[in-house]
C-alpha cells in the first residue's frame, strides 16, 4: 500500500525511498515486530479467558508436558495477524506472488484455526478430520500451484528447477501442479510435526523463511540472476517483504514462546507458516531447495512416516518417540536443550540451501 508514495516522488526525496524492496522489507519486518509486541498480551489474556483449560495435552506424550496443562493456543492469529498487516500495508499489491502466499496462508491459518478450535471446544486432541483437513489443503494448493504457473516466464512454466545442475529444467507438464500441491501441503504438515516444544517450530521456520526471501530477492533481478546464473522469476522480489513479516512476527511470537511458553502456535500458525514457505519455493522455482533449507522440517516428518510404517510391519519402533523431538526427549534431553540444538541444525541447512545459488 505505501508503494503508491511513490507516485509523490520527484525521484530524489522521501518518498523515492518506497521504490526499493530492501527498504519496504525493513518496514515489514518492525511492523511485524512492533504489531506483535502490542497485541501480543491482550490476545494471550483473551485465549486464556475463552479456552479455560487451554490446549489439551496428549497422555501418551512425554510425561514432562503435563505441566503445560492450561497453556492456551491458537497464538499463531498473532504471527498471521502481523504478517497481514506488514505484508499489505509494505508490499506491491499489484504483485501476483504476494496474493499468492497470502492466499495460501490466510487459507492453511482458516483450516488450523478450525482444527485447534474443535480441540479446545471438545477436550480432546482430535480436531478435524485428518482427511478434511488434507482434502482442503491440495485444493488450496491446487489453486495455488496453477494460479504461480500462469505467472511464471513462458519458459519456466510447468517447469522443475533443479538447485546446482546449471539450466537443468525437467518438463512437469500437467504433472506440475500435483507437484506443487505436494509442496505446500508437504510444507504445512511439516512444520505442523515440528511444532511439538516450546519455541521449537517458530525459529527454523524464520532462518527458512528469510533464506527463501534472499532467494526470492535474487531471482527476481535480473543482474543478480546473470551473476549467479539462475533462472530469472520477474516479479518475486517483493516476496521479501512477505518473508520479512514472517521473520518480525515470528520474534514477536517468540517472546511469548520462548520456554514456559504463555502461548502456542497452534495449528493455526503451523500450517499456515509452513504453507507460506511452500507457496514461496513454488513461486520462486525452488522447491529442490526447500527441502534443503527445510530440511529439519523433512526429519521431523520422516520420522513419522518411518515410526508408522515400520511399527505396522513389524509391531516394533524405530524412536522412542514420533517426531524425533520426543525420541531425544524420552532419552533424557532437556527440553531447551533440544530446542537450541536443532536452531543449529536449521542455520546449518539454511546456508546449504543459500550456497546452491552459486554452486553451479
Amino acid at each position: 500500500m505505501l508503494y503508491w508514495l511513490t507516485y509523490l516522488s520527484d525521484g530524489g526525496d522521501f518518498f523515492n525511498l518506497f521504490r526499493y524492496i530492501t527498504f519496504r522489507a525493513g518496514g515489514a519486518f518492525l511492523t511485524a515486530l512492533i504489531f506483535g509486541f502490542i497485541f501480543g498480551p491482550p490476545l494471550i489474556n483473551v485465549l486464556r479467558r475463552r479456552q479455560g483449560k487451554g490446549q489439551p495435552i496428549r497422555d501418551d506424550g512425554p510425561e514432562g508436558h503435563l505441566a503445560k496443562a492450561g497453556t492456551p493456543t491458537m497464538g499463531g492469529l498473532l504471527i498471521v495477524g502481523a504478517l497481514l498487516t506488514s505484508t499489505l500495508l509494505w508490499a506491491r499489491l499489484d504483485n501476483p506472488f504476494i496474493w499468492i502466499v497470502l492466499f495460501v496462508t490466510v487459507s492453511f491459518a482458516a483450516i488450523g484455526f478450525a482444527d485447534d478450535y474443535a480441540k479446545v471446544k471438545k477436550q480432546t486432541t482430535a480436531g478435524v478430520s485428518g482427511r478434511v483437513r488434507m482434502l482442503l489443503g491440495l485444493l488450496i494448493s491446487a489453486i495455488a500451484g496453477y494460479w504461480a504457473a500462469v505467472y511464471h516466464p513462458e519458459g519456466l512454466q510447468y517447469q522443475l528447477a533443479m538447485p546446482v545442475f546449471k539450466n537443468t529444467l525437467i518438463n512437469l507438464g500437467y504433472l506440475f501442479v500435483p507437484f506443487a500441491m505436494i509442496v505446500i501441503v508437504g510444507a504445512a504438515n511439516a512444520v505442523n510435526l515440528t511444532d511439538g516444544l516450546d519455541g521449537l517450530a517458530i525459529m527454523p521456520v524464520m532462518i527458512a523463511a528469510g533464506t527463501l526471501g534472499v532467494i526470492a530477492y535474487a531471482v527476481g533481478r535480473v543482474d543478480f540472476t546473470d551473476y549467479l546464473d539462475v533462472h530469472y522469476v520477474p516479479g518475486t522480489g517483493e516476496i521479501l517483504i512477505f518473508t520479512a513479516g514472517i521473520f518480525g512476527g515470528g520474534l514477536g511470537f517468540l517472546w511469548y514462546n520462548a520456554p514456559p511458553a504463555a502461548v502456542f502456535m497452534g495449528d493455526t500458525g503451523s500450517l499456515a507458516l509452513g504453507g507460506a514457505l511452500g507457496a514461496i519455493a513454488v513461486s520462486t522455482k525452488h522447491e529442490i531447495v526447500l527441502a534443503i533449507v527445510g530440511g529439519l522440517f523433512v526429519v521431523e516428518a520422516l520420522s513419522v512416516i518411518i515410526q508408522v510404517l515400520y511399527f505396522k510391519r513389524t509391531g516394533k519402533r524405530v524412536f522412542l518417540m514420533a517426531p524425533i523431538h520426543h525420541h531425544y526427549e524420552k532419552k533424557g534431553w532437556a527440553e531447551p536443550q533440544i530446542v537450541i540444538r536443532f536452531w543449529i541444525i536449521s542455520l546449518i541447512l539454511a546456508l546449504i540451501g543459500l550456497a546452491t545459488l552459486k554452486l553451479r
